[in-house]
């Protein structure tokens, strides 16, 4: 039984570890959408972002923004990625015997 509690205060540990590096990333990161608009034949681009109940859009640019794209494209899988470190840390709290949070 005692192996059982150190795996599951080291898994444990682990994944406070690899949440705590998720957080960080995601702190630097840009938040919103990309979203385009067709006006008189043309395309323009726009950062689609949701400040308190509102959402504002911020004027990006006639050319696609290829970095922002793949660091919203990599926010977002952080998101879900750290969704799983927490479902994992629930289900370790919850074999330890103690609630989440």
């Amino acid at each position: 039984m005692i192996i059982l509690q150190e795996i599951l205060a080291d898994s444990k540990k682990h994944y406070q570890e690899v949440r705590k590096k998720i957080l960080k990333n995601l702190s630097s990161l840009p938040q919103g959408s990309v979203k385009k608009r067709k006006i008189s034949k043309r395309i323009y681009y726009y950062l689609q972002q949701r400040v308190g109940s509102k959402i504002i859009h911020k004027y990006l640019g006639k050319e696609e923004p290829e970095e922002l794209i793949k660091e919203l494209k990599l926010r977002k899988s952080l998101k879900a990625e750290l969704k799983k470190v927490d479902e994992a840390l629930k289900v370790i709290q919850k074999v330890q015997g103690k609630k989440y949070g």
